[in-house]
């Protein structure tokens, strides 16, 4: 038999519940940018968040793979379920090269990209809170978008610099990767807003 799951707000819980995850780990990757102690530590806590994400992306997957009729496409769940575990594992890839890379110091523009994620987390974790009635979501998009064209701006213009004015070569490759991380973390948070629009779209 086929097994129906009575509650489609299951799956908008589910939403709320990795949104509410993901801006914990944004907000630990901000602590650890501006607060760069103990660095150690702190990446194991945002492992951990990382983890726990992992896991609501499965619970998603696999109530979508045991319900007959969704709320919303199952493209646009499985994409949105995606997008924001995979902003989770930028987050957790950013704290992992800060911490195997041996970085001394986090530069001004690294805390600036990690707070314009932080603040993406934020509008997303608004979102999703709001997703089931597809009202009042075209700011959300907007601001998101506009984060991530600064993020790109940031990032871009210190690949440069660091290809111009970098004298040891290998802390260039360093940071250029960590550059890189931030600016697909900002990234998966513009891809969360187009889903999000998509969905609004479909349901208005």
């Amino acid at each position: 038999m086929v097994r129906f799951i009575p509650k489609e707000e299951k799956f908008f819980e589910m939403f709320k519940d990795s949104a509410r995850n993901l801006l914990k780990g944004a907000e630990a990757l901000k602590d650890l940018v501006e607060n760069y102690t103990d660095v150690e530590r702190k990446f194991k806590e945002i492992k951990e968040i990382e983890h726990q994400g992992d896991k609501i992306f499965h619970q998603i997957v696999e109530s979508l793979n045991k319900t007959f009729v969704t709320p919303l496409d199952r493209e646009d769940i499985l994409q949105l379920a995606s997008e924001l575990d995979d902003v989770l594992d930028a987050i957790e890839g950013i704290s992992s090269r800060l911490l195997n890379f041996k970085i001394e110091k986090p530069t001004p523009e690294c805390i600036q990209l990690v707070n314009i994620v932080y603040k993406a987390a934020v509008e997303i974790e608004k979102a999703i809170a709001d997703l089931k009635h597809f009202k009042n979501l075209h700011p959300f998009c907007v601001e998101i978008n506009s984060l991530e064209n600064e993020a790109d701006q940031i990032s871009q213009t210190m690949v440069g610099k660091l290809l111009d004015e970098e004298p040891d070569w290998r802390m260039a490759i360093k940071w250029k990767e960590i550059y890189g991380r931030l600016e697909t973390a900002a990234d998966h948070c513009e891809n969360i807003a187009n889903v999000i629009e998509t969905i609004v779209v479909k349901n208005a």
